[in-house]
């Protein structure tokens, strides 16, 4: 395997999830080089990709289809800390998850409908209030747990929450 194969393996090891634009950024290569490298990766079944409306992500062979949904909310700022204050205190309610996240309800509201929608959370009425529990938690917890918050930080996503919550 070439360097510039590792090099690519080893970014998107260490950063399940990654996009193509983040990993052009840490690889340094032109967007038809890293195409052509990560094209010859995914066919030889070095990486494993997943194509969603608008993105690609990147992840390690071994990543499951849970894990990588899991892993796909927790590298966008506000699901993460969503998700990380329901793991702090599960059963919350949206105003105070739009308290915890310092986010407009809109933005939390957009947010906690796709993790809901991913199975990560689910909505229970409590007392007549719709408080918000986690779902996968297992699978959360080991997640958070291997590759630590700061891992899965991205750049972009407090310019992506501002042109979602649009």
């Amino acid at each position: 395997m070439t360097d510039r194969n590792s090099q690519l393996q080893q970014i998107i090891e260490e950063n399940p999830g990654i996009q193509f634009r983040e990993i052009m950024r840490s690889s340094g290569l032109k967007n038809g080089v890293l195409s052509h490298y990560l094209g010859k990766l995914e066919k030889s079944g070095i990486i494993k990709v997943i194509r969603g409306p608008r993105q690609a992500r990147f992840y390690p062979p071994r990543i499951t289809e849970n894990e990588s949904i899991v892993i796909k909310a927790l590298r966008k700022e506000t699901p993460r800390d969503l998700l990380l204050a329901l793991i702090k205190e599960d059963g919350l309610e949206f105003n105070h998850l739009v308290k915890e996240v310092r986010k407009s309800p809109s933005t939390v509201s957009l947010y906690l409908s796709q993790i809901v929608g991913d199975g990560l959370v689910e909505i229970k009425l409590v007392q007549l209030k719709k408080r918000y529990y986690i779902k996968a938690r297992e699978l959360i917890d080991k997640l958070v747990e291997e590759y630590r918050p700061g891992l899965l930080e991205k750049p972009t996503s407090g310019f992506e929450d501002i042109i979602n919550s649009f």
